[in-house]
């Protein structure tokens, strides 16, 4: 399994959880951080909330999972 870990602002953060409300993409883990299914995410057809967010050419597109904290 591979995993990329960004570090996020509070706000980043809030906005991250408004743009993407699909628990199958994101979801909150057990230590309060934001897990990203890279699978379900770039099944949304091209929506790129996090992109818009964090900044283009930061999601690695190889890993499995993406852990925000």
């Amino acid at each position: 399994m591979s995993v990329q870990e960004i570090a996020l602002s509070h706000n980043q953060r809030k906005k991250l959880r408004k743009a993407i409300t699909d628990d199958n993409v994101l979801f909150e883990d057990d230590n309060g951080d934001l897990v990203l299914s890279m699978a379900a995410y770039l099944a949304l057809n091209g929506d790129s909330p996090i992109e818009d967010l964090i900044g283009d050419n930061v999601l690695n597109n190889d890993d499995e999972f993406v852990i925000f904290s």
